[in-house]
């Protein structure tokens, strides 16, 4: 039995059962409050944990504490929130309802309304916005691939959370910065979209010049949002979010070079919004582009790029098909599209 924290992962997705398995496997009493199709897998098969550097772990249904019940957040030290943002506010009221006031509550999760929404109902917990940077890939049967690199970040504070949560395979880092570091992985995550539509491996579709070259005319556009708006995004990376741009147009051959970081991914991995558009789920766009015309309407700006990718993907949505495997110039065709029928 461990005598460290006890901790609930609120919501174990592909994510969380990512960083609660490799939790539970490293001694930590870790309790996954998660969907009963997932229970199911999990009870099945197991969980099994791989990533893209040759990472295996295997944790049978013994070693787990799965739970369909918030009623599992009673014991909680720490609670992990690894919800989609449309779901946090009512798992914010589940965490009130169950668990002890000071109870660290930590957000992992993308988008930048998550914590304002975790606060307005938790404000007598120890809450911490974190960031999770790498994809991570349900493979099926109880399988969760970590496909690209990354450690977590959460927010600086008190009782040294990063030391009591960091292994081997999962490194834990505490910032002062968070907020900043927060809108840098807003903007990577607005790719999201994009490779959605795409219907590309990640790796090919940044391997592809002019899937690039939209990237990074929807990454200036919303970097350009945020600083009218007086936010000021930081990166993980040692590239600057105002260079991005740059980095994305260059030629194939230099960017592949100049970003070998960007590029340590699975050849086959695809973002989260891509499988949750392939398995004819909701996807989190109004958190991510809809976040940023949100801002750019209420400055008075256009967002052409922006309003093109809402667009498309609430098509997507309803056609209810799956991955729409769109050519990059179809997404072109359209926003000039969209702008003509708003001069029009």
């Amino acid at each position: 039995m461990s005598d460290g924290p006890r901790i609930v992962v609120a919501g174990a997705g592909a994510v969380g059962c990512f960083v609660g398995g490799l939790l539970a496997g490293a001694g930590h009493a870790v309790t996954l409050l998660a969907r009963p199709r997932i229970q199911a897998e999990i009870r099945t098969h197991g969980l099994t944990l791989t990533d893209f550097g040759g990472m295996a772990r295997y944790l049978s249904p013994d070693d787990l504490n799965l739970a369909g019940d918030e009623t599992c957040l009673r014991d909680a030290d720490i609670v992990l929130v690894t919800v989609k943002s449309r779901d946090t506010a009512d798992m914010a009221r589940l965490i009130a309802c169950h668990s002890a006031p000071g109870v660290q509550v930590i957000s992992l999760q993308n988008g930048m309304g998550n914590r304002a929404a975790l606060a307005e109902h938790l404000p007598q917990h120890d809450l911490r916005a974190g960031l999770v940077p790498f994809n991570v890939v349900a493979m099926g049967q109880g399988c969760y691939h970590r496909a690209s690199s990354g450690d977590l970040v959460i927010e600086a504070g008190p009782a040294d959370l990063a030391a009591r949560l960091s292994l081997p395979d999962l490194k834990v880092e505490e910032r002062a910065d968070i907020t900043a570091l927060q809108w840098g992985k807003f903007l990577m995550n607005l790719n999201n979209a994009l490779n959605a539509l795409s219907g590309l491996p990640l790796k090919a579709q940044l391997q592809d010049r002019a899937w690039r070259r939209l990237m990074a005319d929807q990454w200036a556009e919303a970097l350009a949002v945020l600083r009218a708006d007086k936010i000021r995004p930081a990166m993980t990376t040692p590239i600057p979010a105002r260079l991005v741009p740059t980095l994305l147009r260059l030629p194939t051959l230099i960017f592949t070079r100049v970003a070998a970081t960007m590029l340590q991914i699975d050849p086959q991995a695809r973002t989260s919004m891509a499988q949750d558009l392939a398995a004819r789920r909701p996807t989190e766009i109004d958190a991510l582009q809809g976040e940023v015309q949100r801002r750019a309407r209420a400055l008075g700006r256009a967002t052409p790029v922006t309003d093109m990718v809402l667009r498309v993907m609430g098509w997507a949505e309803l056609a209810d098909e799956g991955l729409p495997h769109l050519p990059v110039t179809a997404l072109r065709a359209e926003m000039a599209a969209g702008q003509d029928r708003q001069e029009g």
